[in-house]
């Protein structure tokens, strides 16, 4: 930026997530290959798309499974961009993946699982939500560097996103997952001032697009179940 001190420049990082998958099974699919966009999904994305057009994009980079690199596909498209790829933008891993996740009806019927459970703080049944924040404070600050004075977009998925948010915004990492503010093809947004965030926003560019079901906050609705795996 002309006339800015190089440590008073204002940078954005678009947090993204991913758009609607098809998982007609109710997998939770993790880090799991060959899970991909549903038609709506590829909808979600091209609207974000549509969104970002006319701002200063100057980086699109996404988590290397389909779903995340499908999703940046056009918003890289419509900037004339190569899509980058950075591997601290994936899914946490979760002891979980590969099986249908819930009460009575799933995973958890076998008691087997149950010893995954015993620490919702960590949390046990899957990667340490520290663990999450350092990896994806490192791609928001990588993305930051390349686009210094710009905007990027790094596409991730649903629990590293808000752990990171909470992060920042100085909340407990462990939380109750219903509440995360990060639905489908949602904006989490990061500006900094020259190396130090200043601001978080968030917004939904595809929100009448997202299935009532799976927007942030909504009551579980009998035989429709939330997004397995983000």
């Amino acid at each position: 930026m002309s006339g800015t001190a190089a440590g008073d420049e204002l940078t954005v990082v678009h947090l993204m997530r991913h758009g609607e998958v098809h998982n007609p099974d109710g997998i939770l699919y993790g880090r799991l290959p060959d899970y991909h966009l549903s038609e709506l999904g590829r909808q979600m994305a091209d609207r974000v798309a549509e969104h970002l057009a006319q701002r200063d994009v100057t980086h699109v980079v996404a988590s290397p499974l389909e779903r995340a690199q499908e999703t940046a596909a056009p918003i890289a498209k419509v900037h004339g961009l190569e899509l980058a790829t950075d591997a601290r933008l994936i899914e946490a891993e979760n002891v979980f993946e590969g099986k249908t996740f819930g009460v009575g009806d799933g995973a958890l019927k076998n008691p087997e699982n149950w010893r995954h459970l015993v620490n919702p703080f960590k949390p046990s049944w899957g990667e340490p939500y520290i663990e999450q924040v350092v990896r994806m404070m490192g791609a928001l600050d990588a993305a930051k560097d390349v686009a210094r004075g710009h905007e990027a977009v790094c596409v991730s998925h649903q629990l590293p996103i808000w752990i990171v948010r909470s992060f920042v915004e100085k909340r407990r990492l462990w939380h109750d997952p219903r509440k995360r503010q990060c639905t489908l093809a949602s904006l989490t947004t990061f500006t900094y001032r020259g190396d130090r965030i200043v601001s978080v926003g968030y917004s939904e560019p595809a929100r009448d697009l997202v299935p009532a079901h799976l927007l942030a906050g909504a009551k579980p609705v009998k035989g429709k179940g939330k997004a397995f795996g983000a």
